[in-house]
């Protein structure tokens, strides 16, 4: 009996031993060692990159923290391209001497504003009397002639007359009326009347006349100086209609387009800023540098503009709505781009750095472009992101 009762005995201390170890073993199972938790802790930090950082209320505060939703802003496409002013060929005269003579008195100085018709100088010769005398004589000739011609007309149509002398007046009268025109017409280039000519009025001196408004920009003659024919004589510039001349690079020309808002500023003009807009695209390349010329008419026209000034412009050639912040709410870590999310916890504030790519910057604002997306209502710092990065490394290192 008492052996049996031992027995019994050993048996229920083997099955309650074996059963500790089966708990044991399961225990084992459920839970991680120490070192392996902490080894997997890093590597979560390591793989999450950088931590949050908690700001107080008062050093919110302080900071004059700013925290506001993403929002998108307008970014100009622009191209810059560099030029100077000018006027149109039709805004520009040469004025020259249509028939050699001499510089008998000039009436103008460079800088001077002229009108178109205005006298500029006056030319004195023997040609231009001779010319004159030529017209009159050509003319008075032509008159008699005329009348024979008229004459020898009615006799032949009467068949009275000689065919032969009809046909002789009739050559003499159609030479005659081409002479008296091609002379006719050289004294209008001079601006001489013909109708006082054949009055007998000769012109002993010719104006030089300026055929359009302006300033006089050159002059090129001194009196008493013989002008070869088609000398340049004088200069005249009409700066009313001067425009903006710039080289678009062959690698932006197909963003410009006419329309399109030009501003520029010029060195005369300290800190002012004139607009322009475009009304014509050039379409041959100038091969020094490869560049097209853009021409864009000035709209705010300002102080003295002169032709050959140098301009530096800005072509505004498209709109762009992208996520922007202020430049101070992006730091730089490790050669990336970071921005902070907000968030409230009871009266302290939560900052999560956030991967970014930034993109054009205008007047201090930077294109925000987000590797994934946010929540939706997420606050985001506007401002100190380098202190929060200082301060989220300290908490990295265990410094206070």
């Amino acid at each position: 009996m008492k052996n049996e009762i031992i027995k019994k005995s050993f048996i229920t201390m083997k099955t309650v031993i074996m059963a500790g170890f089966l708990i044991l073993a399961l225990s084992g199972c459920n839970q991680k060692p120490e070192a392996a938790t902490e080894n997997e802790n890093q590597e979560e930090n390591a793989e999450g990159g950088l931590t949050s950082v908690v700001l107080t209320a008062q050093q919110f505060n302080a900071l004059g923290m700013k925290v506001d939703t993403l929002s998108k802003r307008n970014f100009s496409s622009v191209v810059v391209a560099n030029g100077q002013l000018e006027v149109l060929p039709q805004n520009e005269a040469s004025v020259t001497a249509i028939i050699g003579a001499n510089i008998t008195s000039i009436d103008v100085f460079e800088g001077k504003k002229v009108n178109k018709g205005q006298v500029l100088a006056y030319l004195s010769h023997p040609d231009l009397l001779n010319l004159q005398t030529r017209y009159l004589n050509a003319w008075n000739q032509l008159q008699y002639t005329d009348k024979e011609y008229q004459r020898q007309k009615r006799l032949y149509e009467e068949e009275v007359g000689s065919g032969k002398d009809f046909q002789k007046v009739q050559s003499d009268f159609l030479s005659l009326t081409g002479e008296v025109r091609n002379l006719e017409a050289q004294l209008k280039l001079l601006k001489l009347d013909p109708e006082k000519i054949k009055q007998g009025d000769i012109v002993e001196q010719v104006p030089v006349i300026s055929p359009i408004n302006g300033f006089i920009e050159k002059v090129n003659v001194k009196t008493g100086q013989y002008a070869e024919p088609q000398m340049q004589m004088f200069e005249v510039i009409n700066n009313d209609h001067i425009h903006a001349d710039l080289m678009v690079f062959e690698k932006d020309v197909y963003k410009v387009k006419e329309g399109q808002n030009v501003t520029f500023a010029i060195e005369s003009l300290p800190g002012e800023t004139l607009s322009a807009k475009i009304f014509a695209v050039g379409k041959s390349f100038e091969q020094n540098p490869k560049a097209v010329h853009i021409h864009a008419e000035i709209e705010n026209k300002k102080g003295l503009l002169i032709s050959g000034m140098y301009i530096t412009g800005r072509i505004a050639t498209g709109e762009d709505y992208a996520f922007a912040l202020p430049e101070g709410a992006i730091v730089n870590e490790d050669g990336k781009q970071v921005i902070f999310i907000s968030e409230q916890e009871g009266d302290n504030w939560k900052f999560e750095p956030v991967e970014i790519l930034t993109g054009q910057q205008e007047d201090g604002i930077v294109e925000i472009k987000l590797l994934s997306p946010l929540k939706n209502g997420s606050l985001v710092a506007m401002n100190n992101a380098y202190y929060l990065l200082s301060e989220m490394k300290k908490g990295e290192t265990g410094e206070e």
